[in-house]
């Protein structure tokens, strides 16, 4: 499983970001996505998942009805949408991908992607 995640860059506070993650190698629709960040000196944190047709989704309480995940199977591809951004959500991105749901605990996720970093400046 090869995942890619890019869209990350420097953004004013109160402003917007779409993140973007593809996947490759794997039957796309198959398999749960989360997105997880992981700011300078925290631990790896959970941001929200989507089920496998999209159906589904949850959020962390920080990010509950700023962000939003959607996807795309025929493109291979999850999007984090980012609205109302705050400099706390300054950090790396990282999406994940599972054939069922492991949780929020990062540890438990089975593959993941490189991270994409987002600063939000004030």
């Amino acid at each position: 499983v090869q995942l890619q995640a890019y869209g990350g860059g420097l953004v004013q506070a109160g402003g917007s970001l779409r993140l973007s993650c593809a996947a490759a190698g794997v039957t796309f629709g198959n398999y749960y996505m989360s997105w997880f960040r992981q700011a300078p000196g925290k631990e790896r944190e959970f941001v929200g998942f989507i089920n496998r047709n999209g159906y589904r989704r949850d959020y962390a309480d920080s990010v509950k009805g700023r962000f939003t995940i959607s996807r795309d199977n025929a493109k291979n591809t999850v999007y984090l949408q980012m609205n109302s951004l705050k400099i706390e959500d300054t950090a790396v991105y990282y999406c994940a991908a599972d054939r069922n749901w492991r949780g929020v605990r990062s540890v438990d996720h089975e593959y993941w992607g490189q991270g994409t970093l987002v600063t939000v400046s004030s």
